[in-house]
């Protein structure tokens, strides 16, 4: 083993998969690229990080709902561009040419594009560390799509895909939840 620039140790972690989180509230729904997300438990549970930074933060507070859409590798350049730019200057949908789909438990839009996407309440909200907390009420998932590799951030400009997947069920079946 050798040192490792600790500024850098962070790149280690962040391969959580890369979402686009869509907003309602203002004149238009947005949409917000976000690579720092974290699952809490089986019940659904999750946390992302975002600030008043990002355009979409004001409409979580205000409205305390959203959709996590999971995206697909072959949409990666769309993704990244998305979060490029302000939802405060263009409406994402019209300019990346995604598909506003009605939620049912949401007035967040869900993303036809991408090949899930999650219904959430946003149950609290860490304003020192921008993190939001948010419960899943309904998740939505498109079976026919034949991409369904993810692509993670690395945290500097690049990014990993899916690759193949290895199975460990049989070994992990007592911690395993019920139906998963």
């Amino acid at each position: 083993m050798k040192p490792f620039p600790l500024h850098k140790a962070f790149t280690f972690l962040e391969p959580g998969p890369v979402i686009l989180v869509s907003t309602a509230g203002g004149d238009y729904p947005n949409i917000m690229t976000l690579s720092w997300t974290m699952v809490l438990d089986f019940t659904p549970r999750f946390a992302f990080l975002t600030g008043p930074w990002n355009y979409s933060c004001r409409a979580l507070i205000k409205r305390r709902e959203c959709v996590i859409a999971v995206p697909t590798a072959g949409m990666s350049k769309t993704v990244v561009s998305i979060g490029a730019c302000s939802g405060a200057k263009v409406n994402k949908f019209k300019k990346f040419k995604l598909t506003p789909l009605p939620a049912t438990c949401v007035g967040a839009p869900l993303i036809k594009e991408c090949y899930a996407n999650i219904e959430c309440r946003v149950v609290d909200y860490i304003k020192k560390h921008g993190i939001f907390v948010l419960d899943a009420v309904a998740a939505w998932i498109d079976e026919r799509r034949k991409e369904t590799r993810l692509f993670h951030a690395i945290g500097d400009g690049r990014f990993t895909v899916d690759g193949e997947k290895i199975s460990h069920r049989r070994i992990m079946r007592e911690k395993l939840p019920e139906g998963v």
